[in-house]
C-alpha cells in the first residue's frame, strides 16, 4: 500500500512548485512586456516620408535589407479585354501607390490579410520603376531618355535570363527582413491578375546599428564597396532628373543592376597581399595602397622601383572615375544564396547604380572594368536591367510614373 504520508507530502511541494511556477511566469510576463516596450520604442517605428519630389530608397541611407523583385505583364503583355496594356501598367501603378504610401507609414496596406505585419516599418521604403522595353510598348518612347536601353554584352558577361530584364521592378528596402517580406507579399498578390514575378534578388548589408552611420559596407569578398560614393550635394547634377529635356521624368533617375558573382573558393587561394593588388586597396582599412585612410585620394603615379604601387588593372584604378561625370550612385547589397551542386558557396553583389545619364556616366566605368579588370577573375556579371525610375509622388491625389502613363 502507498505511504499516504509521503504521497500527501509530495502533493504538497507539487502544488508549491505549481504556484512558484506560475509566480514565475507572471515574472517571465512581466519581462516580456518590459522587453516588448522596449521594442515599441527602438529602431523598428522608423519611417522614411513617401510624399516628395523623389522616390525613397535613393537618397536615402541604405537599409539592413533590399529586395529586388522584376515582373513581367501577364500574357506576355496581352492586356485584359478592354483595357489596353497602358491602362493596365497605370492600374499596377496605381495600386503599388496606394499601398506603398500606407506601408512605409507602418499603416497596413488596403485588405491586408496580415496588418499585424505592417507595424514596423524599419525605414522601410518602396521603389518602382518601368522597363525600358515595356516604355516602347505604350507608347512612352519620347519620355524615355536616349541612355535609357538593356546595356551591351560586354565580353565578360555570362548574362542568364533568369536575373535579367524585367516590364516593372519594386525595390523594397527597411532595417526588418520580415517588413520587406511583407511589403513583398502585399504588393506583389494585389497585382497577380495583371503581372507575374519575373525574378527575385533578396541582399544584404551589417545590421543597423553594427556600424557608425556612414561607414562604407563591405562586400563578402571582405572589401569595402562604395568608398568613392556621391555626397548629397551630387545628386541634383549626376542623379536627379530635370527641365525639359526629361518630359514626366522630372525628379527621376535611372536604374542599373548588375548580379556580380564572386567566385569565393579561388578568391580563398590568394594570399592576402596578393587580393590587395588586385583591388588596389588594403583590405582592413580600404585605404588605397598610395594611402593610410580609407578616402585618401588614391596616387595612381606612384610608383616604386619603376612600377605604379597601385597596380594599372586593378579594380580601383579601372573603377575610379575619369572626371567629374564618370559619377554614379552605388547602393549594392551582398547577397548569399544556397550553392549549386557542385559548388560550396553562391554568394555575390546585387550592384544596383543610380544617375541620369547611363552613357555618360556608367558605361565608360563598365567598359574599362570589362576590359582589364583583375577582378573579372573572380567575379563575372549574370544578370543585367535597365528601369526608369519616375519621380515621386506630391500628394495623394496623384500615383507614380503618373506623367508617363496617365
Amino acid at each position: 500500500m502507498a505511504d499516504l504520508s509521503r504521497l500527501s507530502v509530495n502533493r504538497r511541494r507539487l502544488l508549491a512548485g505549481g504556484a512558484a511556477a506560475l509566480a514565475g511566469g507572471a515574472v517571465l510576463n512581466q519581462s516580456g512586456a518590459a522587453h516588448s516596450a522596449t521594442v515599441r520604442n527602438g529602431f523598428g517605428v522608423d519611417v522614411e516620408p513617401f510624399y516628395g519630389p523623389h522616390q525613397g530608397g535613393i537618397a536615402t541611407a541604405p537599409q539592413s535589407h533590399g529586395l529586388f523583385v522584376a515582373f513581367d505583364l501577364n500574357d506576355g503583355g496581352r492586356p485584359p479585354a478592354g483595357r489596353t496594356e497602358r491602362e493596365t501598367v497605370a492600374a499596377i501603378l496605381r495600386l503599388w501607390t496606394t499601398d506603398a504610401a500606407r506601408l512605409t507609414q507602418g499603416a497596413p496596406a488596403l485588405a491586408d490579410t496580415e496588418p499585424e505585419l505592417a507595424t514596423r516599418p524599419a525605414r522601410l521604403t518602396i521603389t518602382v520603376g518601368l522597363g525600358v522595353g515595356l516604355l516602347d510598348r505604350i507608347g512612352a518612347t519620347g519620355a524615355r531618355p536616349p541612355s535609357a536601353r538593356e546595356l551591351p554584352l560586354f565580353d565578360v558577361d555570362r548574362l542568364e535570363q533568369r536575373w535579367s530584364g524585367g516590364d516593372l521592378l519594386l525595390q523594397i528596402c527597411a532595417d526588418d527582413p520580415v517588413t520587406v517580406a511583407h511589403a513583398n507579399r502585399v504588393l506583389t498578390k494585389n497585382v497577380r491578375s495583371m503581372a507575374a514575378p519575373r525574378w527575385r534578388q533578396a541582399g544584404f548589408r551589417n545590421a543597423r546599428g553594427a556600424d557608425a552611420g556612414g561607414t562604407t559596407m563591405r562586400n563578402l569578398m571582405g572589401q569595402v564597396d562604395g568608398t568613392a560614393n556621391l555626397a548629397a550635394a551630387d545628386f541634383d547634377d549626376l542623379v536627379w532628373m530635370s527641365g525639359p529635356a526629361h518630359p514626366g521624368l522630372v525628379g527621376g533617375t535611372l536604374l542599373v543592376i548588375r548580379r556580380i558573382a564572386m567566385h569565393m573558393d579561388t578568391w580563398d587561394e590568394l594570399d592576402r597581399r596578393s587580393k590587395e593588388f588586385t583591388v588596389g586597396r588594403t583590405l582592413d582599412s580600404g585605404a588605397p595602397l598610395t594611402g593610410s585612410r580609407e578616402h585618401d585620394e588614391p596616387d595612381f603615379a606612384l610608383t616604386h622601383n619603376g612600377i605604379p604601387v597601385i597596380p594599372q588593372n586593378s579594380h580601383v584604378a579601372l573603377a575610379h572615375h575619369r572626371g567629374t561625370r564618370e559619377r554614379f550612385l552605388r547602393r549594392p547589397y551582398n547577397y548569399d544564396d544556397p550553392a549549386d551542386p557542385g559548388q560550396t558557396s553562391n554568394s555575390g553583389l546585387i550592384f544596383a547604380t543610380f544617375q541620369r545619364d547611363i552613357d555618360e556616366q556608367f558605361l565608360p566605368v563598365q567598359r574599362r572594368l570589362a576590359q582589364f579588370d583583375a577582378l573579372n577573375q573572380w567575379t563575372t556579371a549574370i544578370g543585367s536591367a535597365v528601369f526608369v525610375v519616375p519621380g515621386g509622388v506630391r500628394t495623394p491625389d496623384d500615383y507614380l510614373g503618373q506623367e508617363l502613363v496617365g
